[in-house]
């Protein structure tokens, strides 16, 4: 097959839709992710399409990694419904509790298990962690080039990359060779939707489950034992509502919502 091999790095994140049921796990400090809805990182449905648009230009297949618990593959069905050739879940309880490091390690070790690989393209962030760590560390831990930010991006068939990445006051132009490994925003494209016949192909299409032991990973290098970082004090905050029924003339009610406002600080 010609063409390049792209891995997309996908994760699924809790549904904004069900943030009110978020638990934090006393013992651990980190997400309770049970039992909640799940929906495909939105950063990560542009890094799909940029590799969907590289092989519709150039050919060759498309391959999703994802750390995340098996109980996820119907998320992962979501991306390969866009158009994604394969996907591969990386689970095991060792992963339990890993900062952005340590699963950096899970998804080079990842990468590696579908290599070889041409370009690895993810999300620039995810929508639950926000650290903008995992492209950059998966490239280091790959040891190939690494871009975070990037906002266009074009491959020709002889593997030159011309990539344009966002900075604080404008942008930075950046040439270069596959392979690499790029974190994109979400300004570089608008994900297609995914049609009827894509959904039906998702079905057919094979997602394979590695655990620590298929991928060679030392369990003291992932996890809580292998993360650096530890959450701090987590809690979720508590609201308290309070209403008063306002008497008297309209002016005097108008009067009356002034003053709240300025004793909470709303109004100076």
């Amino acid at each position: 097959m010609g063409g390049f091999h792209v891995v997309v790095l996908v994760k699924p994140v809790p549904d904004p839709a069900c943030y009110d049921r978020v638990e934090i796990d006393p013992a651990t400090g980190v997400l309770a992710r049970q039992g909640m809805p799940s929906v495909l990182n939105p950063s990560d449905r542009h890094a799909l399409e940029a590799a969907l648009v590289l092989q519709e230009r150039h050919g060759g297949r498309v391959t999703l990694v994802s750390m995340t618990p098996e109980s996820s593959a119907e998320t992962l069905r979501e991306a390969l419904a866009m158009g994604g050739d394969e996907a591969v879940i990386l689970s095991d309880r060792a992963f339990a509790g890993s900062d952005s490091l340590a699963t950096s390690r899970v998804l080079a070790a990842g990468v590696a298990k579908v290599a070889p690989f041409d370009l690895v393209l993810a999300g620039n962030e995810s929508a639950d962690g926000g650290t903008v760590h995992v492209p950059s560390q998966v490239g280091e831990l790959l040891d190939v080039a690494h871009l975070a930010n990037v906002i266009r991006l074009e491959v020709d068939p002889d593997g030159s990359v011309r990539a344009r990445t966002r900075i604080e006051n404008g942008y930075v132009e950046v040439e270069g060779a596959l392979p690499m490994v790029l974190g994109v925003r979400r300004e570089i494209n608008t994900p297609r939707y995914t049609s009827l016949m894509g959904v039906i192909a998702s079905q057919g299409k094979p997602i394979r489950v590695y655990g620590a032991a298929e991928l060679g990973i030392d369990g003291s290098r992932v996890g809580m034992e292998g993360s650096n970082m530890r959450p701090g004090k987590l809690s979720r905050p508590s609201y308290d509502r309070k209403g008063e029924r306002l008497k008297g003339s309209p002016e005097e009610a108008v009067a009356r919502i002034v003053g709240i406002l300025r004793a909470e600080g709303v109004l100076g």
